[in-house]
């Protein structure tokens, strides 16, 4: 136990750990190979040495660090698509390492590809699955392109050789066709939305009658041609309301306006050639169905000519008069036969009115109706007598209780020197047993009422 100056004592410390060198750089290479792993670098090739194994080692750089590289030749022989060289600028894919011997990182390379085209196909890649996960590359919704355009639409740069060599096959193959230009640039910041507002614009020129777009570029690098790879232009081509066709580069060239599109052409002169039909063709064909139409007239005229003559040879054509003679009895008998028919039908019409109007005349309705008024004046008149009748009986009955009812009634009993006494309040009294000293009383006469206060 140590003290330190003012008495206290001091925990005891514990003994820090000693890494030997080679303990330490396995630990680094661990932790190297298990949190970072395999990784994209993207450099500048320096110092570059190929070793009669095949093995290759560099460094990779850029302005501000470098990073030691190894590419053996049992890793990625067969994969080794790029010959690398002193400054070139290329992608690395490989696994962080530690070499021991050197107490260096290194890279373990497995792929090399020019720089700037692997992020660009990744971009690729990824967009191109979102805009199919939306549909916009179904071939349901594919247009049919018009088998002989009248006027084509064409957004590509004015001055580049991809209008000059549509324009030239045209010429060639339909004189006839008329080609409305969107001038739009074909690469560079800024070309994909001059080309979506091309197809727009085209797709908004109705007087024009544009009846198909092409989407024109010539050949270029991957970063050329990455104008047509952008989303913008992908989305207008699928709005459009006319069929688009993409020739952007070369054969081998694709992008995702190719897989946009209605169609998709190689090249922009094998666009031309696949809008437009071969005038040289259409003429030929239009020669050949002459020929054939005229080859059929003939052999028609050929065969309406025979049936004319065997018509003429025939007994109809010797026989002309009888023939005719014979049309004409016939016509006779039948107008004989209808005369007789509508004389007959006429005189059976005639004999149905007749008998209509016998059967009107005995049920006419205006005899009916005064044989019904007079039914209903007697009935009238029967119910007026026994209504009065009925009356007169209720007025004598009526009169009868009347007559009761007052030698029956209260009035008459006061006449005959009879009264009636009341309280105060309106009820009979009928007892003596009612009445109470003080009590107000009513008694009523013929002639009116006496009021009176009850003493015994």
């Amino acid at each position: 136990m140590t003290v330190d100056l003012f008495g206290t004592p001091e925990p005891a410390r514990e003994e820090p750990r000693v890494f030997s060198v080679s303990e330490l750089t396995r630990s680094v290479r661990s932790v190297l190979e298990d949190e970072i792993g395999t990784v994209w670098v993207e450099g500048e090739v320096s110092n570059y040495r190929k070793q009669a194994s095949g093995h290759q080692y560099f460094t990779l750089k850029d302005a501000q660090a470098q990073l030691a590289c190894v590419w053996f030749a049992r890793g990625g022989g067969r994969l080794k698509q790029v010959a690398l060289a002193e400054g070139m600028q290329v992608q690395v894919r490989g696994a962080l390492t530690v070499y021991e011997a050197r107490g260096q990182y290194q890279l373990n390379v497995q792929f090399v590809q020019a720089g700037g085209a692997g992020l660009l196909q990744a971009k690729f890649e990824a967009l191109k699955r979102k805009l199919e996960a939306e549909g916009l590359f179904d071939p349901a919704g594919k247009r049919t392109l018009p088998p002989f355009p009248q006027v084509i639409g064409i957004v590509t740069s004015p001055t580049g050789a991809a209008l000059r060599d549509m324009l030239h096959v045209l010429a060639r193959r339909a004189p006839w066709v008329r080609v409305v230009v969107c001038p739009a640039r074909v690469q560079g910041d800024g070309a994909a939305e001059e080309i979506a507002a091309g197809v727009a614009a085209l797709n908004g020129l109705r007087e024009r009658r544009v009846e198909v777009v092409v989407v024109a570029r010539g050949g270029g690098s991957v970063e050329d041609l990455w104008a047509f790879n952008e989303e913008v232009v992908a989305r207008a081509i699928a709005a459009s309301a006319l069929p688009v066709v993409s020739a952007v580069g070369h054969e081998i060239d694709f992008t995702i306006a190719d897989f946009a599109a209605d169609l998709r052409a190689p090249t922009p002169s094998a666009a031309a050639e696949l809008i437009a039909p071969d005038g040289t063709e259409l003429l030929r064909r239009l020669a050949q169905l002459r020929t054939q139409a005229q080859r059929q007239m003939i052999v028609a005229l050929g065969a309406h000519r025979n049936r004319a003559d065997f018509l003429a040879r025939s007994a109809f054509f010797r026989e002309p008069e009888k023939r005719l003679a014979d049309a004409t009895q016939r016509t006779d008998l039948a107008a004989e036969a209808l005369h007789r028919a509508m004389r007959d039908e006429l005189a059976a019409a005639r004999q149905r009115t007749t008998a209509l109007l016998a059967a009107l005349r005995q049920h006419r309705p205006d005899q009916l109706l005064a044989m019904r008024r007079q039914h209903f004046d007697a009935a009238s008149a029967q119910f007026g007598a026994r209504f009065q009748h009925a009356l007169a009986n209720r007025q004598t009955h009526f009169q009868r209780l009347a007559e009761i009812l007052r030698l029956l009634g209260p009035a008459a009993t006061l006449a005959r020197g009879y009264s009636i006494t009341m309280q105060a309040d309106g009820t009979t009294l009928t007892s003596v047993a009612q009445v109470t000293p003080g009590m107000r009383l009513v008694t009523c006469l013929p002639d009116g009422k006496v009021k009176s206060v009850a003493e015994d």
